[in-house]
């Protein structure tokens, strides 16, 4: 007996009618590696909002609980690795489907799954800057810095968080001493855009260019509550581009979807594999 083909599922038909996505991620894309997200089924937060710019430049103690959690976190952090979602979607661009890949994550989880073209909307954590000078730092240099700072925190853990953050509670971080820059002794700061600061405009103006000649948009892992993703998604409405998304829960695009399939990503995006 011969067995049937398998029925192919809309997304795949989506797929499938357009030669050049536009792709954009968020947190579930990630989660499946062990990465957590911030929001919930509703797109609410599920925990304390993470830092703020304008706080951690001009509060010590700020600085202070940021790394001493983040030295925590990045310990498992920076060790994750891609997932089957993160691996589809580089396929997707190895067949030539996808024009460009423009994540809200800051994981490189899409670079290490071997997808080449992607811009990194909210930067990179593996990366630290020196607001002083600009002068950026390997994330794993700078958590040996930290460490040899630090020597008594490495004995604690943590439960993870989101972006390599650990839910570190009731301590006191007057201690934590955070080093300052080699070359110029300004704050150093992941290499990432914090609440309250800016993307980059030349980034948000490239991500624009590669919109305007995709003739579909792909959402994978997003509930777009954050405007700085949302506005790819109000732009190619605008440019009547169709629209996919897949994600669990709610999204603030909802009204402007041509499909939404409510699956995990990973899940969602196994006929590419």
């Amino acid at each position: 007996m011969v067995n049937a083909p398998r029925a192919s599922s809309p997304l795949q038909d989506f797929v499938g009618r357009h030669e050049k996505l536009f792709v954009l991620t968020g947190a579930g894309c990630s989660t499946n590696s062990g990465i957590p997200d911030y929001r919930d089924s509703n797109g609410d937060w599920k925990r304390t909002q993470p830092v703020n710019f304008q706080s951690f430049m001009s509060d010590e103690h700020t600085r202070r609980r940021y790394w001493a959690r983040s030295l925590i976190g990045w310990r498992r952090f920076g060790q994750a690795r891609p997932n089957d979602a993160h691996r589809a979607l580089a396929r997707l661009e190895a067949n030539g489907r996808c024009g460009m890949l423009l994540t809200q994550n800051v994981d490189r989880l899409h670079q290490s799954a071997g997808h080449r073209q992607v811009i990194d909307l909210h930067g990179r954590l593996d990366l630290v800057r020196c607001m002083g000078c600009g002068r950026k730092t390997p994330r794993d240099e700078f958590q040996h810095a930290l460490g040899r700072a630090n020597a008594a925190w490495l004995t604690l853990d943590a439960a993870d968080a989101p972006d390599g953050d650990a839910d570190l509670e009731h301590e006191d971080f007057s201690s934590f001493h955070v080093p300052p820059c080699e070359a110029c002794g300004g704050i150093l700061k992941p290499d990432v855009v914090f609440f309250g600061e800016n993307v980059p405009r030349d980034i948000v103006a490239t991500a624009q260019d590669h919109l305007a000649q995709a003739d579909a948009m792909l959402v994978v892992g997003s509930s777009l509550m954050v405007y700085s993703g949302f506005r790819f998604v109000q732009a190619a409405a605008q440019r009547n581009i169709p629209i996919a998304a897949v994600n669990l829960g709610r999204t603030r695009a909802d009204d402007l979807l041509t499909l939404k399939v409510e699956e995990r990503c990973e899940a969602a995006l196994a006929f590419l594999l």
